[in-house]
C-alpha cells in the first residue's frame, strides 16, 4: 500500500465517518465520555507476508501470521490518545545467507521466527464523536528472535533435597534488537462509555545491519475504558 492509497484510503474513511458523526451531532456533539479516560485492549494482529533482498546477495522470505496483543492508554482530549502497545507474531520464514567469503556457498535456513513489538503511540481521533477515523505515530522497539541456536547448549545442575539432582539446558539463538518507528490509520467506534473496538493498518520501519525491514499488519482491538 503506497502513499497514495494511504491518503485516499483516509479519505473515504472521513467522509463516511463524517455522515454517521451529524447524526450524534443532532443529538449532542460533545456526547462522548472518551476525554480524560484510561483504557486498556486485547487485539489480533495479521503480520502480512514480504519479501526483501539485502546488500551481499542474502534475502529473506517471511510468511503472514497471525498474533496477539495488548495496549493500554490515556485519552487526554477526545481528539488525543498516548498509549503503549505491546503485539507477539510468530511467523515462518525463508532466509538466504550470503557469507562474505565467495567460496562458502550460500546458506538456506527454513524455521520460525519471533517478533516481539514494543510501541508508545501518539494517535488523533479526527472527530469526538463515537465512530472516527484517526491516524497514529509510533515509536519503540522490536526484537527479532531467528529461534535458530548459535552455539551448542549450556547444562546447569543443582541440588534439590526432595528430587536430588536437577539439570536443565538452555541455549541462545541468534536475535537482534533495533529501535523501530511505525505509522498507520484506522477507524475506532466506541460502543457505549465503556467498551470501544479499533481497526488499523499500520506499517513498521526496522532498520537493519544490511538494510530495511517494513512490516505491515493489519489489527482488530477491542477494549474497555475507565
Amino acid at each position: 500500500m503506497n502513499i497514495k492509497q494511504l491518503i485516499t484510503l483516509l479519505l473515504l474513511l472521513t467522509l463516511s465517518t463524517s455522515v454517521h458523526a451529524q447524526r450524534f451531532n443532532k443529538k449532542k456533539v460533545n456526547d462522548t465520555h472518551r476525554e480524560q479516560t484510561w483504557e486498556a485492549s486485547l487485539l489480533l494482529q495479521n503480520q502480512t507476508s514480504f519479501s526483501e533482498d539485502y546488500e551481499g546477495g542474502s534475502s529473506i522470505d517471511i510468511d503472514s501470521s497471525l498474533g496477539f496483543g495488548f495496549g493500554i492508554g490515556w485519552n487526554w482530549t477526545e481528539h488525543i490518545n498516548l498509549s503503549y502497545r505491546f503485539s507477539l507474531n510468530k511467523p515462518d520464514y525463508v532466509a538466504t545467507i550470503v557469507p562474505d567469503d565467495p567460496d562458502v556457498a550460500p546458506q538456506v535456513v527454513n524455521y520460525q521466527m519471533s517478533n516481539y513489538s514494543n510501541q508508545f503511540n501518539f494517535t488523533y481521533n479526527f472527530l469526538r464523536g463515537p465512530l472516527t477515523p484517526f491516524v497514529q505515530a509510533g515509536v519503540g522497539w522490536t526484537k527479532l528472535d531467528s529461534n535458530i541456536p548459535e552455539g551448542p547448549p549450556e547444562v546447569d545442575c543443582w541440588w534439590d533435597p526432595w528430587w536430588g539432582y536437577i539439570c536443565f539446558d538452555t541455549w541462545s539463538s541468534y536475535k537482534t534488537s533495533k529501535f523501530t518507528y511505525s505509522l498507520g490509520l484506522g477507524v475506532r467506534w466506541d460502543i457505549n462509555g465503556a467498551i470501544f473496538l479499533r481497526g488499523s493498518y499500520n506499517r513498521e520501519f526496522i532498520s537493519l545491519k544490511n538494510g530495511n525491514t517494513n512490516l505491515d499488519t493489519l489489527t482488530v482491538e477491542g477494549g474497555v475504558m475507565w
